[in-house]
Parts: C-alpha cells; structure tokens; sequence
C-alpha cells in the first residue's frame, strides 16, 4: 500500500546511528541521504525516511516485515544495543494469529519500532 514513509526526529545522528544498527538484521541499510534527513530501506529503495524535525508529532507504531523468526530476535537485539527501550521482547503474539511472532523497541523519540514475521516454526 505504501510507496514510503516519512517520520520527523528530534536528533538525525542519534536516529541515523539507532535505526541503521537496528534494522541492519532486516536488511535494511542506508539508501539516500541529504541534509537533515536519511532515506532506509532494501536493495538501494528508500522506504522510511527520517527527517530532523522541531515539531513534537504524536509517536508512531512503524512495522518491519521479517522474513524469519531469528531476524526478528536479531532486530530485538540490535535496536537495544542501539540504545532502544524494550517494549515487547521477541515473542509469539496469538491474539494477532498464531504464527505472529514479534518484538517491539522504542527508539530514541519515544516511536514503536516493531519487527514482525508471520511464518510458522520451522
């Protein structure tokens, strides 16, 4: 549904250094980057884009499709190295459905970064 997304940060290096070690497990690496802002997303596309911004928007929820359970565990553990706050660890959620399997970190703004993989156990 969506081409890509566009967020405002209080602080650009501070997100740029969270968001790049965090969806690195992904395969989410920096695509673009100009003044003030940073586009990321898979093989060179830019999806999520991060601007610095001074106005104080409502905090986000932003999913990131996993296509495996141990990257989702990656992704947990990378953005809290990063410096993200744990707010839901790698874990089965069957009040979604039964295969959904996630783990949802707060990043340096207060947003919901979660990482999600639909698929069954192997």
């Amino acid at each position: 549904m969506f081409d890509h997304l566009g967020i405002g940060v209080s602080n650009i290096a501070v997100s740029k250094r969270f968001f790049l070690q965090a969806l690195e497990p992904l395969g989410v690496s920096l695509a673009m980057e100009g003044p003030g802002s940073l586009g990321l997303g898979r093989d060179g596309k830019p999806s999520l884009w991060i601007s610095e911004s001074a106005d104080k928007p409502a905090r986000l929820h932003i999913a990131i499709s996993a296509p495996t359970r141990a990257q989702v565990d990656a992704f947990y553990a990378a953005a809290m190295a990063a410096g993200g706050r744990d707010n839901g660890a790698p874990g089965l959620r069957p009040h979604y459905h039964p295969h959904y399997y996630a783990a949802f970190v707060l990043d340096p703004d207060g947003n919901n970064i979660e990482a999600v993989c639909h698929q069954p156990a192997p």
